[in-house]
């Protein structure tokens, strides 16, 4: 009879089996990211066919996604100088200037290496503490790898594939879903290193259509546990979704929280994306057949940041 493992036996285990630690190198700060070099990017541009280009990004507004949900709260926009303020300028001159309050999450971002510790152990084998401070990530902060964001990428549109264009809440996508859709998708949606995969589930399409609900933190379809083996051995070099977390929830062990996190990042070195908008990109893709582009997403260089929303763009 097969023994099954707790999520604790499951976490460590997949995490020595996977870990990146000292592959690049002890002062290594790309982790996956380091799959993209010179030639890959030099590859990527050839795939642009028509010239298109899509924004991923969800808009930065207090409509939404945010609930609260552990202290995220929607950003905040608001006007610091209009053409109608007090202040003049010489010669009929106008200005206005604006001002924006968010966390690092409340939309379309870029989750860091600083985001997600095991053990308080952070990606490298580095001890949290000396990463992470009240001055932010001070050794893996996201203003290290802004240059880094631009690649092939592959939109996996599980959502289309495997479902009816929307999978439930609460759906695990397996490695078989994801091998599943590649093999439907065709010859542009074959994934290898230093790609970045696009993983449409079509809950952010579901959610435009019906409120956000218990979008930012609440049940959702997303990636499985054991896609982890996948990703490691793909090689690829980042992972983005339309959802909150990338991961399904509830969490596929009841005793753990967000189990699939805490080994990808701190472990594997992997980057992050989550609530990209991928519903363009989808229609686009499932019209003509490609499924790759060019994608230029660097993060917003904040000093120190263990996140940072950003604005991809895909170039077809």
């Amino acid at each position: 009879m097969t023994e099954v493992m707790s999520a604790e036996q499951a976490i460590a285990a997949t995490s020595v089996r996977v870990s990146n630690w000292g592959r690049w190198g002890d002062a290594d700060v790309l982790g996956t990211l380091n799959f993209i070099d010179a030639a890959k990017r030099r590859a990527a541009s050839t795939v642009i066919r028509s010239g298109e280009t899509i924004s991923l990004s969800i808009e930065y507004g207090l409509e939404g996604p945010q609930s609260g949900n552990i202290g995220r709260f929607n950003p905040v926009h608001t006007m610091t100088l209009t053409d109608q303020s007090s202040r003049t300028f010489p010669h009929g001159i106008g200005a206005s200037d604006d001002l924006l309050v968010m966390p690092m999450q409340s939309a379309t971002h870029w989750d860091g290496l600083g985001h997600i510790f095991d053990h308080g152990t952070a990606y490298n084998g580095r001890r949290a503490s000396d990463v992470v401070t009240t001055d932010g990530d001070t050794v893996t902060g996201i203003e290290r790898v802004t240059q880094a964001f631009a690649s092939r990428a592959v939109l996996l549109d599980v959502g289309r594939a495997v479902g009816d264009g929307e999978l439930p809440d609460g759906f695990a996508i397996t490695t078989e879903h994801l091998e599943q859709t590649i093999a439907a998708q065709g010859e542009t949606a074959r994934v290898g290193r230093g790609d970045i995969v696009l993983l449409r589930t079509g809950q952010l399409a579901r959610c435009r259509r019906e409120g956000w609900g218990e979008y930012a933190g609440g049940s959702a379809p997303g990636m499985s546990f054991q896609t982890i083996d996948w990703i490691h051995g793909t090689e690829i070099a980042a992972i983005a979704t339309d959802t909150w977390g990338a991961e399904v929830r509830p969490n596929e062990f009841p005793d753990a929280f967000q189990p699939w996190h805490q080994v990808v990042i701190p472990h594997l070195g992997l980057y992050v994306g989550e609530m990209f908008d991928l519903d363009t990109l989808a229609a686009a893709s499932a019209a003509d057949g490609n499924y790759d582009c060019l994608l230029v997403a660097a993060p917003l260089a904040v000093k120190g940041g263990v996140g940072a929303p950003v604005n991809p763009i895909a170039v077809r």
